[in-house]
This record gives C-alpha cells, sequence and structure tokens, in this order.
C-alpha cells in the first residue's frame, strides 16, 4: 500500500501550466483505493492551496471538500510516538522534520513506497523505499 505525499495532492488539484503531464499522473493515483495519506499531509495541502499569495488559491470550502474525498483513504493519525519516530529518521538520515515525519508515518502505516517527487527517488528510508512517480 501506497503512501501519498503531499506534492502528489497539490498536482492533482493545481497544476502549473507546463505540469499537464503530473497533474494526469496525480490524479491517475488518486484514484487507486489502496492509499495511505497521513493527517499531516491533509494539513499540508491545505495550507498550501489556500493561502492568499497563491496565483489561484483554492477556497476554503473547496479545499475541505477535497480533503473530505481523501479521508476514504487509510489515514494516519498525528501522535507522541509518531513525532519522536521522526525524530530519529530526521537525525538518522539528515531531512528536513516535516519530510521524516511523513517517512515515519508511512513506516507506522506499514507501507513499503512513499510516493513523492521531494526525497532521492529508489532510496530506502527504514524500509519505506522513495518513488517518484513523475519520472
Amino acid at each position: 500500500m501506497p503512501f501519498v505525499d503531499t506534492n502528489i495532492l497539490l498536482y492533482a488539484v493545481c497544476p502549473g501550466a507546463d505540469e499537464r503531464a503530473k497533474a494526469e499522473q496525480a490524479r491517475a493515483i488518486l484514484r487507486r483505493d489502496d492509499l495511505t495519506l497521513s493527517v499531516q499531509v491533509l494539513q499540508e495541502f491545505y495550507v498550501q492551496v489556500t493561502r492568499p499569495t497563491r496565483v489561484h488559491p483554492v477556497l476554503h470550502h473547496e479545499a475541505a471538500t477535497l480533503i473530505g474525498l481523501w479521508l476514504r483513504f487509510q489515514i494516519v493519525e498525528l501522535s507522541v510516538p509518531l513525532m519522536l519516530a521522526a525524530l530519529r529518521l530526521m537525525e538518522r538520515y539528515h531531512t528536513s522534520y516535516w519530510d521524516a515525519a511523513i517517512l515515519a508515518a508511512a513506516a507506522t502505516a506499514g507501507c513499503s513506497e512513499l510516493l513523492s517527487e521531494d526525497l532521492n527517488p529508489g532510496q530506502s528510508y527504514d524500509g519505506v523505499r522513495i518513488v517518484n512517480p513523475f519520472v
């Protein structure tokens, strides 16, 4: 069961003119039934798409509706053990805390793949392998 990073959600909803292929791929991914997300991913999505400095910000009710649709997937909730696991991953792999928290959430859910373009494709972080679906 793959874990989906925030950038997949963002491309599916707000592609730039030069990112049409990524948008199509992201939408295809989100049509699957076997995905896992985390509360953090949903929060990051909301903050990014609704920020007023965005060229075409998404309205609150539109973003909330999308999040509601994605609640059909397995969702990893925030917790103290998850935060502590993220801190260990951050130290071990020298990633940002936010990337480490996503890796920790994926591991907590038992996911062996993290679909993302933000980390090193092919690299495994304690059993979670990064797959860039856009290459």
